[in-house]
């Protein structure tokens, strides 16, 4: 139990790297995109464009604050509906312009408030899955923190998911989930055991394609590791025709 206790804190640290974070470590030139053009700007969710190994890459993200007034800002990390339109506008632009798409995850869920229902935040969710599965620029999808329930999913809809090691990424919450199973959400360290969210179980449900490590690492060295990994993998997937690319994307979610 204690193993997952300290797994589960390490994924939700306040100080752990955001989607920012990784984006300008990674990206030359990144350039970040605003708003939805339609309603607002998220700032739960953040994108934008940059170079990556010198060629343009399309990054979206879900980003936690770092403090009490930037998670205020920034909503805890958990999206309104505008977050996810920002998310897939900047996609499709991707699209057009022949630009791979790489999104960072990290969010307990999508915002459940009154508004961002009114305002169609399931709808805005199936889009993004079912744009994504069909885009036809290569996507790869990197769970930095906590990847929760349809608010992960909506980015993640990739031709490769990956994970960094002290992160986690689950159908709800181990509170959620022990909220609805005993009523007691005090079983919450129980329900993630059961679960199944850690990165080697996920390895071994062939949910997630590659851990990257963490342990025994500083930051700067995950993002250079994560920036090597995603040029080698974004050179084996622009070999592949836009007809085999979606093949595949098709045939790994299908597989569950």
């Amino acid at each position: 139990m204690s193993d997952i206790v300290n797994i589960i804190r390490q994924a939700r640290d306040q100080g752990r790297w955001t989607a920012l974070d990784y984006a300008e470590h990674i990206l030359d030139d990144f350039i970040e995109l605003h708003g939805d053009r339609h309603f607002r700007d998220d700032g739960a969710v953040v994108g934008g464009v940059g170079l990556l190994g010198g060629s343009p890459v399309t990054v979206v993200g879900i980003q936690k604050g770092k403090n009490l007034q930037d998670n205020l800002n920034r909503n805890f990390g958990q999206p309104h509906p505008e977050g996810y339109r920002k998310a897939l506008r900047l996609m499709k632009q991707a699209e057009k312009f022949g630009r791979p798409v790489i999104t960072f995850i990290n969010t307990a869920g999508a915002y459940p408030g009154v508004g961002a229902e009114e305002r169609g935040q399931g709808e805005a969710i199936a889009r993004n899955l079912m744009e994504m599965s069909d885009l036809k620029v290569p996507i790869i999808a990197i769970i930095i923190g906590e990847g929760g329930s349809g608010g992960a999913l909506a980015l993640a809809v990739a031709d490769r998911v990956w994970i960094l090691e002290h992160s986690i990424y689950a159908v709800l919450s181990p509170e959620g989930f022990a909220s609805i199973l005993w009523k007691d959400g005090s079983r919450a360290m129980e329900a993630a055991e059961l679960m199944k969210i850690t990165s080697y179980e996920l390895l071994k449900l062939d949910i997630v394609d590659k851990i990257i490590p963490e342990h025994g690492k500083f930051a700067r060295e995950v993002a250079a590791a994560i920036k090597e990994e995603l040029i080698a993998e974004l050179a084996h997937l622009k070999n592949q025709s836009v007809e085999e690319l979606l093949l595949d994307r098709y045939k790994r979610f299908r597989k569950y």
